[in-house]
């Protein structure tokens, strides 16, 4: 396993005790209008933001659904800005899990500095505030040595803490720790989760139930928080909430005009003035349904090589997880194949065409779930220029490089660039709803002979 080296020597970084030498990265900032409403500033107040604007550290940010092919346009724009990457990607962050999260390849990093990956076994949890820290402190350890921080993932959770700071919650004492884990743990054992819940409920959550089917991790934090504090998690206020408070409201569910651009400045400036760093955030995507084809190929890709995406679950399954026990067993691809291979293991280590084909079918549409989430999710936090991932890369990464070098703190998306945050029309929501996958290598059954072979193969 590759791992990422860590920022120089002469500064502070962060180190992972159970690892060689791991990876760190930076944050940034930007500026972009387009014609979002604004309320009234004074010069003087103009004046002290950009006062402000000028002396922070610029980080750029850059998200997107998975299949929107951020990672190699930030490759490229790394190089052109002398950067490093950080991963904001919550499946990344895992040893051997290469395939399925498109973790870039060792010849990518060789050409770039990566941070954050490979950086925990698979059978360790790793949460938003521990990627908080590890970011944030990758990203300083990169500004120090005089390289552009570039932040790139799709996991919104992670960026939303990154720029916006994390909830001031209460750290668990040992003992609490230890208390929580022995409450617990024999509910665990069965696998009783809703009994787990509804201790957690009596306890003081009421939000426990909306918690992700078997997500022990955030179950025991949650009966951790109130045991330490008295209080269930939601009633620590998240930074995020108080930009978004200030913000401009938008659509979420309806269909954009055509004549409305929803710009990264929806938020003032002075609010975003009180951020660390001078975030210059991107999300890149495409029209859905070019999206949810690229999604659906990308799926079938990782099951072609005989190391692919089952070749990594077979390798879960014999560290002993189970699917969707963890942070890593519950990444989409890898709860998938490895239902299907202890479906296939119960069947004494056979599995016939439809078997695989209901697999593949599963895996293309939860990530394509996943995708349509992601969009929703980066709907909403305005402090992100949507850009067109099917336009010319170059002409693009020209755009991300004026907008990191732009003083004027009044940086337009251009037209051709410009992505529409939602579906512009009832003939895209109807070609949506009609939407059913194509395979391009599998359509017959026996163009998966060799998985079928493979898995047939009893070790």
């Amino acid at each position: 396993m590759v791992n990422s080296s860590v920022c120089s020597l002469r500064t502070r970084c962060l180190r992972f005790p159970h690892l060689p030498e791991t990876p760190l990265f930076p944050p940034h900032r930007f500026s972009i209008t387009g014609r979002s409403r604004r309320t009234p500033v004074t010069a003087s107040a103009v004046s002290e933001t950009y006062r402000k604007k000028e002396t922070k550290q610029k980080v750029i940010v850059i998200s997107g659904p998975t299949g929107a092919g951020k990672s190699r346009l930030a490759l490229e724009l790394a190089k052109r800005l002398n950067g490093e990457i950080v991963s904001a990607d919550s499946v990344q962050v895992y040893q051997g899990l290469d395939v399925g999260s498109a973790k870039p390849s060792p010849n990518d990093r060789k050409e770039v500095k990566h941070h954050l990956l490979d950086i925990l076994h698979p059978s360790k949890d790793y949460s938003v505030g521990q990627f908080f820290e590890d970011a944030r402190q990758a990203t300083r350890c990169i500004l120090d040595n005089g390289r552009v921080p570039m932040v790139v993932g799709g996991t919104g959770l992670y960026l939303r803490w990154f720029i916006y700071g994390k909830p001031d919650v209460p750290k668990s004492s040992p003992g609490v720790k230890s208390e929580v884990y022995s409450e617990l743990a024999e509910l665990q054992k069965n696998e009783d989760w809703d009994a787990a819940v509804q201790l957690v409920v009596d306890a003081g959550d009421a939000e426990a139930p909306t918690l992700a089917v078997n997500d022990w991790y955030r179950l025991r934090r949650s009966l951790e928080i109130i045991k330490s504090s008295g209080s269930p998690p939601s009633a620590f206020r998240v930074p995020y909430d108080s930009f978004k408070e200030q913000g401009d409201s938008s659509d979420t569910n309806g269909f954009e005009s055509s004549g409305v651009q929803i710009s990264g400045d929806s938020m003032e400036d002075s609010e975003l003035s009180d951020l660390p760093y001078d975030f210059i955030c991107f999300f890149l995507s495409s029209q859905r349904l070019d999206l949810y084809k690229t999604i659906d190929q990308r799926c079938e890709d990782m099951l072609l090589e005989r190391d692919g995406i089952l070749s990594e679950a077979r390798w879960l399954l014999k560290l002993g997880l189970h699917p969707n026990s963890n942070s890593a067993t519950r990444a989409i691809g890898y709860r998938q194949a490895m239902e299907y291979l202890l479906r296939c293991q119960q069947h004494g280590e056979q599995s016939s065409a439809e078997e695989f084909y209901n697999f593949l079918s599963e895996f293309q549409k939860e990530t394509r779930n996943f995708a349509k989430r992601q969009l929703t999710w980066f709907r909403n936090e305005h402090i992100y220029h949507w850009l067109d991932a099917s336009k010319p890369q170059n002409a693009i990464i020209e755009f991300m490089d004026h907008a990191y070098h732009d003083r004027s703190g009044n940086l337009i998306v251009p037209e051709h660039l410009r992505m529409s945050r939602g579906i512009s029309n009832r003939q895209e929501a109807a070609q949506l709803k009609s939407y059913r996958t194509k395979n391009r290598h599998f359509m017959k059954d026996e163009d998966c002979s060799h998985i079928l072979e493979w898995v047939n193969q009893k070790d």
